[in-house]
């Protein structure tokens, strides 16, 4: 990674998977920006705030209340300005068709949430790793959930 932070950018209900996600960033060290959203609604609003700095990766809890991941997909990947902004869809569901319509919808990646701390720290480092441009460029339904 360069010099300049990586901007992330998380939306998730859940307090704790919000707090531990942020702690595995700290223990990786790496020069990373995170903000942190409760909701859809909150994410939609900020990336909508004129002169901000975009986030480079997007990471969207499935299953929120009210506007849920899937809407924030649609709704990011309609909008011009955030059109490179890379989507990591990050849920506890494994389900086929939550896998299939994010595919479609046009997340880059999709990631179900790990068990334990080890893991998701684990997997945080492998996603931050990802060479994206190649990531996105042979994307395909295999390559798109990520397997640990």
């Amino acid at each position: 990674m360069s010099d300049t932070p990586f901007n992330i950018a998380l939306a998730d209900d859940d307090a704790d998977d919000r707090m531990f996600f942020g702690e595995a960033l700290q223990e990786l060290a790496l020069q990373v920006k995170l903000s942190l959203f409760k909701n859809g609604q909150e994410l939609m609003d900020f990336l909508n705030l004129p002169k901000i700095t975009l986030p480079n990766l997007i990471v969207l809890d499935l299953n929120m209340p009210g506007k849920n991941g899937m809407e924030c997909l649609r709704e990011i990947r309609r909008d011009p300005r955030l059109k490179n902004v890379l989507i990591a869809i990050y849920s506890t569901s494994s389900s086929e068709k939550d896998i299939e319509d994010t595919f479609l919808g046009g997340a880059n990646i999709y990631i179900k949430k790990p068990s334990s701390f080890t893991q998701l720290r684990e997997t945080v480092e492998r996603v931050l790793q990802i060479d994206w441009q190649k990531h996105t460029s042979n994307l395909s339904k295999e390559t798109f959930l990520l397997r640990m």
